[in-house]
């Protein structure tokens, strides 16, 4: 009993196993980083921890922020430490977007079209945003009619606060109809960007619950609550949380197949891009509702 005890106190006693240093120099990496990008002075640069990258490289975010802006990028740093890859690097046995893909979550977000379709789009965009406006008029009107069963649309909010004063409180507003009826959602979808020039942070309210009680899938009152009690701001601030997770800055931030799309683009150019990533899927298989665990697929074309 007395062995078993002493080797027990033995093994206690064993100096704990170092973790192994990273060869990554911080300060040095943002001194090369500023220099490389001509960062002025008063721009913190905040250099993350190395995590494991593609192609035996590791993984660096550097975070810059001035005032209340910020902005994170992705650098590739080889493990001695000396070598500094900006952009991506690719595995060709891999979707090319499925570190965008593993971030996208549409349980719970609503949508329209074909489940297990092909291609699916997810839009981040906000109520306020006029260039937003015209993309969703124009995937609203096109979208289904053109890909029938070959498309799923996701609408995600992404308010832009600092500019649009009004485009929380219409997406907490958005989310209380979904709640209700989903949907009904479209229908407050079409109607506040078809109003979107009449509606102020002062009658925005006014505005929704004329909405909510001319919508006959609606209970007025159940709305009212829910509107005055922000009973669904959790949910727009986890789309927010997503959006700046996928390093999203402006709106709209359309995915397609995974693919980033940082404009609002004519329609025309949005069929094309489907339908090159539709003929890609009949052999790649690699994007579309029925390849991964979350309901959003990856592409490729162009």
């Amino acid at each position: 009993m007395r062995l078993a005890i002493a080797a027990v106190l033995s093994l206690c006693l064993l100096p704990a196993q170092e973790k192994p240093k990273s060869a990554l120099d911080k300060a040095a990496m943002e001194a090369y980083v500023r220099h490389l990008l001509a960062v002025m002075p008063q721009v913190e640069v905040k250099i993350g921890d190395p995590t494991p990258g593609p192609a035996s490289l590791q993984r660096v975010v550097v975070h810059f922020s001035f005032g209340t802006q910020s902005q994170d990028e992705t650098f590739f740093v080889s493990k001695d430490g000396q070598t500094i890859v900006r952009g991506m690097v690719y595995d060709v046995n891999k979707n090319p977007f499925q570190e965008d893909l593993d971030k996208l979550k549409t349980d719970l977000s609503p949508s329209f079209g074909t489940p297990g379709a092909p291609v699916v789009v997810v839009m981040f965009a906000d109520f306020e945003c006029p260039a937003c406006k015209a993309e969703a008029e124009s995937m609203r009107q096109n979208a289904l009619k053109t890909f029938p069963k070959e498309l799923r649309v996701y609408f995600k909010d992404f308010p832009l606060e600092s500019i649009h004063p009004w485009a929380r409180q219409a997406a907490i507003a958005g989310r209380c109809v979904f709640r209700q009826d989903p949907a009904a959602f479209w229908k407050y979808f079409d109607w506040i960007y078809a109003h979107q020039s009449e509606i102020t942070p002062e009658n925005l309210k006014t505005q929704v619950m004329d909405f909510a009680k001319g919508a006959s899938e609606l209970d007025g009152m159940q709305f009212g609550r829910c509107l005055d009690s922000k009973a669904t701001e959790a949910e727009v601030n986890e789309n927010i949380a997503q959006g700046r997770a996928l390093n999203i800055h402006g709106t709209p931030t359309t995915f397609v197949n995974g693919r980033r799309l940082t404009d609002s683009l004519p329609w025309a150019n949005f069929e094309d891009l489907i339908n090159q990533e539709m003929d890609y899927q009949k052999t790649a298989k690699n994007a579309g509702e029925k390849c991964c665990e979350i309901k959003i697929p990856s592409a490729l074309n162009k």
